[in-house]
């Protein structure tokens, strides 16, 4: 999935968008560890459900797809350890994404975000079409 020019604009994280798969196995990894500290879970989640859907258009998804790439690589320009702002660039590049896509995020998407927390990050489906 090419991510051309609506990537997240760092090379690393455009690089792992380019392997869907790849992000979506991450993805879980690191959301399961930190969603209890972030604030915008529940968006990060709809954003994740858009990405893979099918019926979302190439474009939007690769423009998802580096946003959450850079939220799962394990370096970032703020370190997701500190406390308070390890994640403010996480949400910042998320928030410009969505911004770009916002009417793809559909209801369902955010129906299946909001009901994976319901029940637990444990169970949520890995597909979004599950």
């Amino acid at each position: 999935m090419p991510s051309t020019d609506h990537g997240a604009g760092f090379g690393p994280a455009d690089r792992l968008a380019q392997d869907p798969e790849s992000v979506r196995r991450r993805f879980w990894i690191k959301f399961k560890k930190v969603v209890g500290s972030l604030p915008f879970a529940e968006e990060l989640l709809a954003a994740y459900y858009c990405a893979f859907d099918r019926q979302t258009p190439r474009h939007v998804q690769a423009a998802l797809l580096g946003a959450i790439a850079y939220f799962v690589l394990p370096f970032d320009f703020v370190p997701d350890m500190l406390p308070i702002l390890g994640f403010t660039d996480d949400a910042a590049v998320l928030a410009t994404a969505i911004r770009m896509v916002a009417s793809h995020i559909t209801p369902e998407h955010r129906e299946a975000a909001r009901a994976a927390l319901k029940r637990g990050v444990d169970d949520a489906p890995l597909d979004p079409s599950s």
